[in-house]
């Protein structure tokens, strides 16, 4: 275990290594994670959006990333919302995202 990073730290790095299959840019760059909220008795809650509600991974990806996140020896519980208010837009992608994807 590493004490030099948050437990949300490490929550984010988990989530900059799981990508959006259609665009090759991680769902944290990509925008697509809302909030990550870790409650003192270690409860993850984790508020996420997808590109669009049709998205083809709508069943599968908050499943992966709640069972990514659960990997976390530390994590007692993981609760991932999905939301589409508001709705994803590109404004939402970093700096970084928009230029991988030759937004800028």
């Amino acid at each position: 275990m590493n004490q030099d990073y948050s437990l949300e730290e490490r929550i984010v790095s988990i989530l900059k290594n799981i990508y959006d299959p259609e665009i090759s840019v991680d769902i944290y760059e990509l925008g697509l994670i809302y909030d990550v909220q870790v409650s003192k008795k270690n409860k993850v809650k984790i508020v996420m959006t997808l590109t669009t509600p049709n998205c083809p991974v709508a069943e599968s990806l908050p499943l992966e990333v709640k069972e990514k996140v659960k990997s976390i020896k530390e994590i007692k519980e993981v609760d991932v919302i999905l939301t589409f208010d508001p709705p994803w837009s590109k404004e939402f992608m970093s700096e970084e995202a928009r230029l991988e994807l030759g937004l800028l």
